[in-house]
This record gives structure tokens, C-alpha cells and sequence, in this order.
């Protein structure tokens, strides 16, 4: 009887959204819970703190979208100038290209005869593909989407960012400052550990690293608050 091959799921494709994902929902926690305490370390009135995370929420939104939006532009665009300086030197010389691929198979550990007929069925399929994977590094699994990565960002940013502001629109005015924090913390820790589970990451690691941060953002800006809020 013959057995089909087990079935693999690899974590690599979701590096994209992933990546956006997490960064967005943590800096819209960090940024916004650290925004929200450092007003009310300082005095502010409730109504006030509120104003300010709600605009820091739609401000970091729109920032996380056009940072990521042009970052990964900007990767693209480099692929894409990679991909045309490719396209032109097959076309000038195919058979030097074909060489150099097959250079690339016997570094990594295939003799030449082996290196020489894969170099040759690959170019023969797909010769650009080829080059684009084996040489440049560039797969549909990790190619640039400035879209995709501007969207979930924002997208990101504005869930983590809504969680802290809507523990200020609940919480006692006495008790703001320590349930901010705590839920803050709370919020990055959960963040951590979920990123960690969906990339196949360590759970401790991951979750250790966000709330290390967010302690330190936190503590800054409550102490920034605090300061400037007794000079005034």
C-alpha cells in the first residue's frame, strides 16, 4: 500500500500580515495605555484623558498605515528593480545565467552533473521564477505588499489602542492610573502569547518581550506626566 506523505503546514506565509499584525495591535496598546497615563499622572480631568487617547488612537491609525505603507513600498520597489536587472541579464546571456544558478546548487551541497540538470529543467520551466527564489530570495510566500501591510496595521493598531480607552471610559477617575496599567499589561501579555501561538514562536519569550516594553513605556511617560504635571 502506498502512503501518501504526511501534511505539512509551514508558518512562512503568514510573516507578512503577521508581522503588521503584531506591531500594530502592540503599539496601539503601548502607545495609547502610555498617552492615557501620562495625562492622568499629570492631572488631567477625565474628560480630557478620553480626548487624548481617542486622538492618539485615530493619529497612531493613520501613522502605522503610511509608515508601513511606505516601508514596504519601498521593499517592493527594490524587488521589483531586482526582478527587471534579472529579466535583462537573461535575455543577454542565458546560457551565463544558467551557470551561475547551477553555481548556486553546487554551494549548497548538490555535485555538479545534479547542479547543472536542475539549473537547466528549473530555467527551462521558469527561468526568472527560478533566479528569483534560488538567487534573489524573493517567493510569493514573502514578497512585498505595501497594501496588505498598511491595512492591517491600522487595523491592528485601532483594536489594540480601542482596549486601554475603553478602560478609561469605564473605570473610577480614582483608580484610573493602576487599572489602565494593569489591564495594559494584561492586554500585551495576551498579544504576546496569541503572536507567539500563530508564528509557531516560544510563548514565555514572546509574552516576556511586549510586556517588558509596555512596563517601560508605561513607567516613562507616567513619570513624564507626573513631572510636568506638578511644574504646571
Amino acid at each position: 500500500m502506498t502512503r501518501l506523505p504526511h501534511p505539512e503546514h509551514h508558518l512562512v506565509s503568514r510573516i507578512g500580515w503577521l508581522r503588521a499584525a503584531v506591531l500594530g495591535a502592540n503599539d496601539g496598546i503601548v502607545s495609547t495605555s502610555s498617552l492615557i497615563l501620562g495625562v492622568a499622572a499629570s492631572g488631567g480631568p477625565h474628560g480630557a484623558i478620553l480626548v487624548a487617547g481617542a486622538a492618539g488612537l485615530v493619529a497612531g491609525a493613520m501613522s502605522m498605515a503610511a509608515g508601513e505603507y511606505v516601508s514596504v513600498s519601498s521593499q517592493a520597489d527594490s524587488e521589483r528593480a531586482d526582478l527587471t536587472r534579472e529579466r535583462a541579464e537573461l535575455a543577454a546571456d542565458y546560457a551565463l545565467e544558467q551557470q551561475e544558478l547551477a553555481g548556486i546548487y553546487r554551494a549548497r551541497g548538490l555535485d555538479a552533473p545534479t547542479a547543472d540538470a536542475v539549473a537547466a529543467q528549473l530555467m527551462a520551466t521558469d527561468a526568472l521564477g527560478a533566479h528569483a527564489r534560488d538567487e534573489l530570495g524573493i517567493s510569493s510566500a514573502t514578497t512585498a505588499r505595501p497594501i496588505q501591510a498598511a491595512l492591517t496595521s491600522a487595523a491592528a493598531f485601532t483594536a489594540g489602542a480601542a482596549l486601554p480607552l475603553l478602560i478609561v471610559a469605564v473605570a473610577s477617575a480614582t483608580l484610573l492610573v493602576p487599572v489602565v496599567a494593569a489591564a495594559s499589561l494584561l492586554f500585551l501579555a495576551t498579544l504576546g502569547a496569541l503572536g507567539a501561538r500563530i508564528g509557531g514562536a516560544p510563548v514565555w519569550n514572546a509574552t516576556a518581550r511586549v510586556t517588558f516594553w509596555g512596563v517601560l513605556a508605561m513607567a516613562a511617560t507616567a513619570a513624564i506626566g507626573r513631572l510636568f504635571g506638578t511644574v504646571v
